[in-house]
């Protein structure tokens, strides 16, 4: 890693045995759903899309200027963003002798970022059908996230609030928060670490640099990692929910005793179910807690519930489970505030406070008896696997790097993770459980309606 005088932090990872002549760059920038201004939930989203210029720097004019995506894919090369409650993310894979290109192409469109009120209308409209796009799984997180951590809120934001959003207001926000200290770029793939350090050196300088708007906006000192919190992983927005505004202000200090089951709103579903969400350790505080709920998920949604969803308890059935640690089931992809979200569907006479009666029923065998070796070793076994699998894939190192390097201070990599994974134990996994029992829960009903997918 290195250092630019304006604050810029770069990553460079040189590994030609995954990169087979590619290269990756993630631009990961402390800003997401949590920074939003009051009233104006999607700001952080709507500047992720207008990163995405259609036309040259001299706007639609400009007849000889393309715009990123299209000077992008013309290289044979993809690229793509999510925004998160608590960073954005933009990765691009290309040819690795084009990334010197690449690099100025990211630097042009930080360094050209001028809205218009027609591409903002046009940008909010194309929102607009992502929120109406997204899954049933991601209202339930959002449901949970906003009873768990009260003034969290999506990063997908309201179509009522993106309405109002002009040019000017996207202006400012960019400029308060894409500043050089709350950026991290990152590169992997088969490269030269010291030619791409010079080639960022060169045409990165200026880029972030605070003009009076954006100095008079930034909320941590220089250098501090952004505090908001969201995230996920790669395609996140495919698979995150909406909901409406839950807040202005972000989630502090525990939910009270008195409030340690929180009932919600019930949500609409395929078939008739419950919806379940419990608080997870800080993954930067408390590290070795969090995997170990990683891990219990991985325990609980693979083998206890589907085998309670096959067979009859005390007369109630479960007709399916699936348990998910992490932001919309991406764990490692955010800072705290996070959950763990189970989502059962219940047979017919069956009700929620039975659903509820086995979920914890399942939570207390884990708690009172700690895992065998076998079934610990078979669980922390399926999370290496799909680490291992994606180890190889260049956008998802480089968008792993940054977010470490941005969002998880004292994080040795993501090259760490296999072995912090291999030293949970079974009373790890059983304390976790415990701690889902004895900490606050989210209960949300959810309730048939013909035409919602499941």
């Amino acid at each position: 890693m290195s250092v630019l005088p304006g604050g810029l932090r770069v990553c460079v990872d040189a590994v030609p045995q995954y990169g087979r002549g590619l290269a990756a760059v993630a631009l990961t920038v402390a800003a997401g759903g949590d920074d939003d201004p009051a009233g104006r939930h999607g700001t952080a989203h709507l500047v992720e899309h207008l990163m995405f210029p259609r036309s040259g720097p001299g706007g639609a004019g400009d007849l000889a200027g393309q715009g990123h995506a299209a000077l992008i894919e013309g290289a044979g090369g993809v690229c793509n963003a999510e925004t998160h409650r608590d960073h954005t993310v933009f990765h691009t894979t290309v040819p690795a002798e084009l990334l010197p290109d690449v690099l100025a192409w990211e630097a042009r469109r930080l360094l050209g970022f001028v809205p218009t009120e027609d591409v903002i209308r046009t940008e909010t409209a194309v929102i607009g059908e992502e929120i109406r796009g997204a899954g049933a799984a991601g209202r339930y997180w959002e449901s949970a996230l906003g009873a768990l951590y009260p003034g969290s809120r999506d990063s997908f934001g309201t179509a009522a609030e993106l309405a109002g959003i002009t040019a000017g207001e996207a202006e400012r926000f960019f400029r308060a928060h894409y500043t050089a200290p709350r950026m991290v770029l990152s590169v992997v793939g088969d490269v030269d670490p010291a030619r791409v350090t010079a080639a960022v050196h060169e045409v990165f300088d200026g880029v972030g640099a605070p003009g009076a708007q954006g100095a008079q906006g930034l909320l941590e000192a220089p250098g501090t990692p952004g505090v908001p919190d969201v995230s996920g992983a790669l395609g996140a927005q495919g698979v995150a929910g909406v909901s409406g505004a839950l807040g202005e202000t972000r989630a502090s200090g525990p939910v009270p005793a008195s409030r340690q089951e929180i009932r919600t709103a019930s949500l609409s579903a395929a078939g008739p179910g419950v919806a379940v969400g419990h608080r997870l350790p800080d993954l930067v505080t408390d590290r070795p807690a969090y995997l170990a709920q990683a891990v219990l998920a991985q325990v609980l949604g693979r083998s206890r519930l589907p085998a309670l969803a096959r067979s009859a308890r005390d007369g109630h059935r479960l007709t399916s489970a699936t348990v998910t640690c992490g932001y919309h089931g991406q764990w490692l992809a955010s800072a705290a505030p996070d959950l763990t979200l189970a989502v059962l569907g219940r047979a017919a006479g069956t009700g929620v406070d039975a659903a509820m009666d086995v979920w914890r029923s399942v939570l207390r065998s884990v708690a009172d008896r700690p895992l065998s070796e076998t079934e610990h070793r078979r669980a922390v076994n399926s999370l290496l696997v799909a680490w291992h699998r994606q180890a190889d894939s260049l956008p998802t190192r480089a968008v792993a790097l940054g977010r470490d390097a941005l969002l998880l201070p004292g994080s040795a990599g993501p090259d760490a993770l296999p072995a912090e994974l291999r030293r949970t134990t079974p009373a790890e996994v059983s304390a976790a459980a415990r701690a889902l029992l004895e900490g606050p829960t989210t209960v949300t009903e959810l309730v048939p309606q013909e035409g919602i997918a499941g």
